[in-house]
């Protein structure tokens, strides 16, 4: 018996011979029903999710190191040498807890199962276990040869099907779906306000220098704190501007109930579209509390482990559209 990779190598090199042999046969384009998303559920949500993907672990640890030196110059450039003990306090707490919270949010946006189907579940067996009705039309990925859900796509990097896939983002190593799409929102409004904020501050530092004597503005050289700030500077412009178009795109897309790439594919209005505030919920996971901006609370909406079913095992099928029979 052929291994489940060796036959999701030979579906593929097969496909064009399945697809005008097999593929003849089934009903159109109008009669086909997408099998529901909940029916095809993760297998691996509760397990330790990370894509090993030198890419995405250099923008990663980037990512990590631009916050750190904004941490470096924010205490022991413009609050630590500062005179007013109330304004580094304050400065000092906001700055650090807006980091803090960054930094925890790209770790559940990369640690996350972002919603991936059971790899190599394209076996009769399975569909049979569905306990589908007749004339319902369900749908196998040539890549991974798993059953994909409605709204999946497959993701080059993660070498998975995701549900509800946004788009790959190498900064948090890990693709955009329906069980993350939350911390990433989060990490992109968290960078935007540090951004804001140390902005904020690099200006009244400079303010403060041009007025006072700039060996006693900072504990480093008049040139080296230039520099450091401006860097700085540039760091929080950039990614105020980056972070807070993704945010707004993030945010745009869950109101609306469609994904990046299913705009990028025109595949819009072809499913049961909710309102907006019923969408923010389902992103969020629950009504609206404070629980939304914590990067530590879960998604209490989506299905708990425990109802994830066991996949059968079986002959990977060849056909990429499977139709259930209608006798």
């Amino acid at each position: 018996m052929k291994s489940p990779v060796h036959r999701c190598r030979d579906v593929e090199h097969n496909r064009g011979q399945a697809g005008t042999g097999a593929g003849g046969n089934f009903l159109q384009t109008e009669q086909r029903i997408p099998i529901s998303k909940d029916v095809i559920t993760s297998s691996s949500a509760s397990a330790m999710w990370f894509i090993r993907d030198a890419c995405g672990i250099v923008c990663a640890v980037i990512t990590w190191m631009l916050v750190l030196y904004a941490e470096f110059v924010v205490l022991f450039v413009m609050l630590l040498p500062s005179k007013n003990l109330t304004y580094s306090i304050v400065n000092g707490t906001l700055f650090n807890i807006l980091a803090f919270l960054a930094l925890a949010s790209h770790l559940r946006a990369m640690c996350t199962d972002p919603g991936a189907v059971p790899k190599g579940n394209a076996t009769k067996e399975y569909i049979e276990s569905l306990q589908l009705k007749p004339g319902q039309v369900v749908y196998k990925c040539p890549k991974c040869c798993s059953i994909k859900p409605d709204r999946a796509h497959h993701c080059s990097v993660c070498k998975r099907c995701i549900r509800k896939m946004d788009h790959h983002c190498p900064w948090v190593n890990n693709c955009v779906g329906e069980n993350n799409q939350k911390y990433f929102v989060l990490f992109t409004m968290y960078i935007a306000l540090i951004s804001l904020h140390s902005l904020l501050m690099v200006v009244f530092h400079f303010l403060y220098c041009f007025e006072d004597d700039w060996t006693k503005c900072s504990s480093f050289s008049p040139p080296a704190t230039v520099i450091l700030l401006i860097l700085l500077c540039f760091e929080g412009l950039l990614f105020l501007i980056f972070t807070s178009v993704m945010f707004g795109t993030q945010v745009h897309s869950i109101c609306t109930d469609e994904t990046g790439i299913e705009r990028l594919k025109g595949e819009t209005g072809i499913w049961g579209k909710v309102p907006c505030w019923e969408a923010m919920q389902m992103a969020f996971g629950g009504p609206f509390s404070l629980s939304w901006c914590s990067p530590f609370t879960g998604l209490s909406c989506k299905k708990s482990p425990a109802d994830h079913v066991a996949i059968p095992q079986g002959e990977i099928i060849e056909e990429d559209v499977i139709e259930i029979p209608l006798n």
